[in-house]
């Protein structure tokens, strides 16, 4: 068991507590995606590894859109006093940058595409499948939640995001 005594001693308060574990879980999804080497392949397949990946984590990890709901329900009061956070989506961001400029000078992507809007887009589309899923399933009649429906849905992201990026 945990000792309840030595959580505070620890961590100090509840909200500070939840912070550390915010963190830990960011600290957790970065560490991940620096694992994918998305600039060690072509663009292309960085991107399929991205969508990939968030896709599978969000699938492996439901505690960490639950942090996400939660904290969003306290309009990131948490979050904000972090002095962690930040620092660890700046090289990530630098990384899909960095992606989407080799993408460019190949002549693979369109220009001007910003790498925060990117990642939310990529993050959004699986974060709002997965987190209303069961509303979804109910009111289309149709499970979404199946190995099939989700290997339809990686699919489907994949083929959104690259047919924004990839110049006609």
């Amino acid at each position: 068991g945990i000792n309840k005594r030595m959580l505070y001693y620890y961590f100090g308060q509840k909200e500070d507590l939840f912070l550390a574990v915010l963190e830990q879980a960011y600290e957790n999804i970065r560490g991940e995606e620096r694992k994918l080497n998305l600039t060690q392949v072509e663009p292309i397949e960085a991107i399929r590894r991205l969508v990939g990946f968030t896709w599978d984590y969000y699938l492996e990890h439901p505690s960490f859109l639950n942090l996400l709901n939660s904290e969003n329900l306290h309009r990131a009061s948490h979050l904000r006093r972090s002095a962690k956070v930040r620092s660890l989506h700046s090289p990530f961001v630098a990384t899909i940058a960095e992606v989407l400029e080799r993408g460019v000078r190949m002549g693979l992507f369109r220009a001007g595409v910003d790498p925060i809007q990117l990642y939310i887009s990529i993050a959004g589309i699986s974060y709002f499948y997965l987190g209303n899923a069961h509303t979804l399933s109910t009111i289309f009649d149709r499970d979404l939640l199946t190995p099939k429906a989700k290997l339809e849905r990686l699919s489907h992201m994949t083929d959104v995001v690259l047919g924004y990026l990839v110049r006609n």
